[in-house]
């Protein structure tokens, strides 16, 4: 935890800030006017140790310089991380934060969303932290709508431990952990938190600081559970794993870019759905103008966005980058607030709770 920053003590006595319903980061002490933050102040006076080349060090400065925009205290501002690269976030940011328990990072920052409605909870993980041995606690994050922001770095191998294959990493792929090849079938991060219902999922790549910038912005204007995937560079163990879609001309016509209410392509081909409803990707002067996809953020059904999500392919001839999902429902830190304050205005009686405790589902102890 960094240290040296300011103690909002009408916090830590308990008094409430704004009630349950607020959107975004409303709830969250802000800045007095005339205030404001610069990169500066968000860099701790740890130093920065990762390989030459990594890409967390592209990410650490995105994420450095967006912080000022959100006009928060940096003592309202938490990461929490697991284990792997990437959890070393919490040193270098100058706000409070936590090397937490490998994979468990997701129910740590659970509980600090749920009782701290005055923070702005972020969680730092890599796609072996999250989804192997913290793939349970991922899901039920998404799931139950914590209003989180989980940035997910993936460069499909683990590096902390010395370059073993990762859920993400494709069949075949030789590691020191399967030096024959890897015989699992892949997750695909963005699919995954589309099928666990969560509310904003979102993709970026470390080396485009201008995307990268405008989806976290994005997430963090979101109030719930929001996943973000950067795909990132690991020099290492597995370098130029998307190197393809860093070079000008192959992104031009690989990277499918997805934006509200616009038609979903790449260079010159669209995406379109077929006679049985499933999507492909054609040239756009092969298309029907009227099967061309409009992408739709807001959509209720996730269908659609898993659909796109499964547009991805391991040699990323067609890789959907942008919102998949942005939609508004009810929040588990915001509900558990609400029922707890039921209960303590008199709604949940003194007999209400004497019938549960002398209910029939009782036991003797020590007889």
């Amino acid at each position: 935890m960094t240290t040296d920053l300011p103690v909002d003590r009408t916090v830590e006595l308990g008094m409430p800030s704004a009630g349950p319903g607020a959107t975004g980061t409303a709830a969250v002490p802000r800045l007095a006017d005339g205030t404001s933050l610069t990169k500066k102040d968000f860099t701790s006076d740890q130093e920065v140790r990762w390989c030459p080349g990594c890409g967390d060090y592209a990410i650490l400065a995105a994420v450095q310089g967006f912080l000022p925009e959100l006009g928060l205290k940096r003592e309202n501002i938490v990461f929490v991380s697991g284990i792997g690269c990437s959890s070393r976030f919490p040193y270098y940011l100058d706000t409070y934060g936590m090397h937490s328990i490998h994979g468990r990072a997701p129910a740590i920052a659970t509980g600090l969303a749920a009782t701290r409605e005055d923070l702005s909870v972020w969680v730092v993980t890599g796609d072996g932290d999250a989804l192997s041995i913290g793939g349970n606690h991922l899901i039920h994050a998404l799931r139950r709508n914590v209003n989180l922001k989980i940035l997910l770095f993936n460069n499909e191998i683990y590096g902390l431990t010395k370059g073993q294959y990762s859920p993400t990493s494709h069949v075949g792929q030789v590691t020191k952990s399967t030096p024959l090849g890897s015989l699992d079938t892949p997750f695909n991060p963005v699919s995954l938190a589309l099928g666990a219902e969560a509310s904003f999922v979102a993709r970026t790549m470390d080396s485009d600081r201008q995307h990268l910038t405008s989806v976290l912005r994005a997430a963090a204007e979101h109030r719930g559970s929001a996943l973000v995937e950067i795909y990132q560079n690991c020099p290492i163990f597995n370098d130029g794993v998307f190197d393809v879609l860093k070079d000008r001309t192959e992104a031009a016509a690989r990277i499918l870019h997805l934006t509200d209410g616009e038609e979903v392509a790449a260079g010159d081909n669209v995406v379109v759905r077929d006679d049985r409803g499933s999507l492909a990707v054609v040239s756009r002067t092969e298309a029907d103008p009227a099967r061309i996809v409009r992408h739709d953020v807001t959509a209720a059904d996730p269908s659609a966005a898993f659909a796109l999500s499964r547009l991805d392919s391991p040699d990323l001839g067609h890789v959907p980058m942008g919102i998949f999902r942005n939609v508004q429902r009810p929040t588990y830190d915001d509900s558990l607030r609400e029922q707890v304050a039921s209960a303590r205005t008199g709604e949940v009686t003194d007999a209400d709770i004497d019938a549960l405790l002398a209910g029939r589902d009782t036991w003797t102890v020590g007889a």
